[in-house]
């Protein structure tokens, strides 16, 4: 729970963008209030049948585990606040886990990870459209997760094939602002491990070159219709 006006933070978010978000909040005994949905509705779960997954959610998480830019009770129920991340001054957004699915990734290597993107409203607009560059105001999401074979599924399937999302290992976000960033192609990041703690200023400093190279507004990731 959090109190409402934490939504107005303009450390993560322009001001410009909030009156555009309609956030739903049930009322608590005592007069408190929460967004609907609970650590135990925020659970993905993915089957695979040894097939090759294809794209990338960052590029940047292929480099090194902490490098460039989720989590546990607090990030996964979608409630944001918190310490800030080093160099952009981004905090988790309140209500990440109700925006909008994009896309999901594979890392192998030492990874081992299985990802989910979301997007607030403004973001996934774009990557609908296929609109670039992205407009301001636009926050995407990577939850990411241990890629972890599942003994229960493989039981019924007969073959030792599904990999399921386990433990949580850290959320990345990707903000933009085009004046705020502008040193850095307008975007700035943000990691947090799986105990909400920011990611430290050097792996951070590795974002910005590692997305330049990628050819759509440095956004690697597609849309998934």
């Amino acid at each position: 729970m959090f109190p409402v006006t934490s939504l107005l933070n303009e450390d993560f978010v322009d001001p410009t963008v909030i009156e555009r978000y309609q956030l739903r909040f049930s009322t608590l005994p005592g007069g408190s209030m929460s967004l609907p949905n609970g650590p135990g509705q925020a659970n993905l779960t993915y089957a695979f049948k040894r097939r090759p997954m294809k794209g990338i959610i960052f590029l940047c998480i292929a480099v090194a585990t902490a490098a460039c830019l989720f989590a546990s009770t607090i990030p996964a129920s979608g409630q944001g606040g918190g310490e800030a991340a080093p160099i952009y001054g981004i905090k988790i957004p309140p209500g990440y886990r109700d925006w909008k699915f994009v896309s999901v990734a594979h890392e192998e290597g030492n990874l081992h990870s299985i990802g989910a993107v979301l997007a607030n409203d403004v973001a996934f607009q774009a990557f609908r459209d296929g609109k670039l560059p992205y407009p301001d105001g636009s926050i995407i999401a990577a939850l990411h997760y241990k890629h972890s074979p599942s003994a229960e599924n493989d039981k019924v399937f007969g073959d030792p094939q599904s990999f399921v999302a386990g433990a949580p290992t850290n959320v990345q976000f990707m903000v933009k602002d085009s004046v705020k960033y502008a040193s850095t192609g307008g975007w700035g990041y943000a990691h947090f491990d799986a105990d909400g703690k920011p990611g430290t200023e050097a792996a951070l400093k590795s974002c910005a070159p590692c997305h330049a190279k990628a050819s759509r507004d440095a956004v690697f990731t597609k849309y998934a219709p």
